[in-house]
């Protein structure tokens, strides 16, 4: 561990050491650094402490329940998303149409689209509309609704039957929590009918997902690990896990 780092998260842990929180601000003003520091320092080294709501808390605090922070998700396991989106884009080719799900996982891929000539784009997420509508060449269908600002994406109830009318060629599908019994799992109720429709409608379908997520159910279940014909992730262990598990499992490729 970095010794700087292991002294701010040290210092950190004996100011909630007698129980409650720690606003993300004032953790910064502790250690005299920036609030991206710590967020870097708690996502990059072991440490007993997590970040909920802009909150530092102890993992066992009491009442702690898992709340989804976009802006603390984009900062978590930045470069290990970044080399899944490196691998995805393999997989990608000119004239395609893809559904690019919600979420941080996939931001790091957006950027790198600029080099097709030709590529359409459908997504529910308005993050990642504004990114792809930046780039050039670029035919982009957003799907709209009501706006969840957690997310930064759109529900609705007709979106299934939206996306069940498009063609599309390879589905981009993020998770939070991938398990072997209990399926893939997301934080948001509104997000299962559009990742379901693009699953069942897409011609390719991918779980991009870093190695951190396995072993984690989230209360919206959406899919079967089987419901998909690649696994997108990041590290050998999750390989492993999924190959020794004895059952039919996606191809596995790893970043």
């Amino acid at each position: 561990m970095n010794g700087r780092s292991a002294q701010r998260l040290a210092k950190l842990q004996e100011a909630l050491a007698s129980g409650g929180t720690l606003h993300l601000r004032d953790a910064a003003e502790l250690c005299d650094v920036s609030e991206m520091t710590i967020r870097r320092d708690l996502t990059t080294q072991p440490t007993a402490m997590t970040l909920l709501g802009g909150r530092l808390v102890m993992a066992n605090y009491p009442g702690v329940t898992p709340i989804y922070d976009l802006t603390e998700q984009q900062a978590s396991h930045y470069q290990a998303k970044y080399r899944l989106c490196q691998r995805v884009l393999a997989f990608i080719e000119e004239g395609d149409t893809l559904f690019i799900d919600c979420g941080s996982t996939l931001i790091p891929l957006l950027s790198q689209l600029s080099h097709f000539r030709e590529l359409t784009v459908v997504t529910y997420a308005l993050n990642v509309a504004n990114a792809v509508a930046a780039l050039p060449n670029m035919r982009l269908v957003l799907l709209g609704g009501l706006f969840y600002a957690a997310s930064q994406s759109f529900g609705s109830d007709n979106m299934a039957a939206a996306i069940e009318r498009l063609g599309i060629n390879k589905a981009l599908i993020s998770a939070a929590g991938v398990d072997l019994e209990r399926g893939v799992s997301c934080f948001h109720f509104h997000e299962v009918a559009p990742k379901q429709a693009a699953i069942a409608t897409a011609m390719q379908r991918l779980l991009v997902v870093d190695a951190s997520k396995f072993g984690v159910v989230r209360p919206a279940y959406f899919a079967a690990l089987d419901d998909f014909d690649v696994v997108v992730t990041d590290e050998e262990g999750a390989p492993q896990l999924l190959e020794g598990h004895g059952r039919d499992v996606p191809a596995v490729t790893v970043a």
